[in-house]
């Protein structure tokens, strides 16, 4: 199976996409920067960690990938209460974190067995 393949790895690059056009005309470059790169490193990271060649290897990336899920949930957080992203978009990108987040750790599972 290769990454692309992977559930968690599309939906992620879906999200990143989303979060990418949502503020591709952002003034704010330090928001936009911090938020579009925590998007992008989710799905960076599965698709480094499952192309790695140990389990090692592996979990670390997907822990990165997890670590950055809950990063950009705080970004959203406080990009909605700042204006910057439409409440309703925001909780659902919040909740898409949160399933990401899950999806990764039994990939994570996966891994330790």
């Amino acid at each position: 199976m290769r990454f692309e393949d992977l559930a968690v790895w599309q939906r992620s690059a879906r999200l990143c996409g989303e979060v990418f056009k949502l503020f591709q005309g952002s003034r704010d470059f330090g928001f936009k920067d911090q938020i579009t790169r925590s998007s992008l490193s989710i799905s960076s990271n599965i698709a480094e960690g499952y192309e790695r060649d140990s389990n090692p290897d592996r979990l670390r990336f997907l822990s990165y990938a997890k670590g950055s899920c809950a990063e950009l949930r705080s970004q959203i957080y406080i990009g909605v209460d700042i204006g910057y992203i439409e409440t309703a978009q925001g909780a659902r990108w919040a909740q898409e974190t949160r399933e990401i987040s899950r999806m990764i750790h039994g990939l994570m599972n996966r891994f330790r067995r």
